[in-house]
């Protein structure tokens, strides 16, 4: 009898101790609705106003506007193309000479040395500055009064009174090496955690083999950093192509909007035009084109394959 009622409470006390099943959804409830308030929300209502015609200075010309925005853009608004080429060159160098001296500098800062640690902390030390803060130093260093073109024209580099800013020759360039000063650090930062995961086995065995240092590179190495280098220059080119703050600090999309990116260029119609129908619309289409171009490029890089 004592056997029995024991074997009857048992499956009782499992049901007991079992986790509902609601239990997960309930504990990410939050996180969901907090994602909900601060990127659901925002998303939709730029798409709600980019369907609008909303002008604060001229309220009597608000209201619904369908799809002429978009039309707008696409047919009437040859700045927009401008731009958006623009914004393709800038991120195209911007990403591949980042990728290039990030993957050298993790390469060098990976090896065993003296002051590695000091080393490391000054590679990394850029991307700790914000954008603003890297324009003011770049400002300073390009003044043609004070900054670096002085002390060239002291040498006899160059011309006194040069302004790499203010020239549509060198502008681009100078703004592509205050980018890079601050980039440079990110794909070093990720490439070398990739690194440092690397087994030394292999390298060993590769010697043995007779495999040089640059076979050992492109055998091993590059591809063990495969998923690492394109999650960092996916991340890297949705960033450059959102890039505001250094160019608008830097330039402000100038010389004769030598430097307008298309997000400058939503900021500048929506800030300064207070046309916020139309930024959003602008805002709209950047969206769907960096969302076509990501799917594309995971998809050609086969991020997440086995064959490394």
């Amino acid at each position: 009898m004592a056997e029995a009622a024991t074997e009857r409470t048992r499956p009782r006390r499992r049901r007991r101790g079992r986790t509902p099943r609601s239990l997960p959804y309930v504990l990410l409830a939050p996180a969901g609705l907090l994602m909900l308030g601060f990127i659901a929300y925002p998303m939709f209502s730029v798409l709600y106003y980019s369907l609008q015609d909303y002008n604060v200075t001229k309220p009597w010309r608000n209201g619904f506007a369908g799809l002429e925005n978009f039309r707008e853009i696409l047919t009437d608004d040859p700045f927009f193309w401008e731009t958006l080429a623009f914004s393709a060159k800038w991120v195209f160098v911007e990403v591949s000479l980042q990728l290039v001296f990030g993957l050298a500098l993790a390469l060098i800062i990976n090896q065993t040395f003296v002051g590695r640690a000091a080393a490391r902390a000054l590679v990394f030390s850029p991307w700790a500055v914000s954008g603003v803060l890297t324009s003011t130093i770049w400002i300073l260093l390009y003044n043609p009064s004070t900054g670096l073109s002085r002390y060239l024209a002291d040498a006899g580099i160059g011309e006194y009174g040069t302004s790499v800013l203010a020239d549509t020759g060198t502008v681009f360039w100078g703004a592509v090496i205050a980018e890079l000063w601050r980039g440079v650090p990110f794909f070093a930062i990720l490439i070398l955690a990739d690194l440092q995961s690397v087994s030394k086995d292999l390298y060993e065995a590769a010697s043995v083999d007779g495999a040089s240092r640059v076979r050992q590179f492109f055998h091993i190495t590059l591809p063990h950093l495969r998923d690492a280098i394109v999650l960092s220059t996916l991340l890297r080119a949705v960033w450059e192509f959102n890039n505001v703050d250094l160019l608008y600090t830097l330039t402000n999309g100038g010389p004769a909007g030598q430097t307008t990116t298309l997000p400058l260029y939503v900021a500048q119609t929506g800030i300064h035009g207070n046309e916020f129908g139309y930024a959003a619309a602008l805002t709209t289409v950047a969206f769907v084109i960096l969302l076509f171009c990501s799917i594309l490029y995971l998809r050609l890089s086969k991020f997440g394959g086995d064959d490394k």
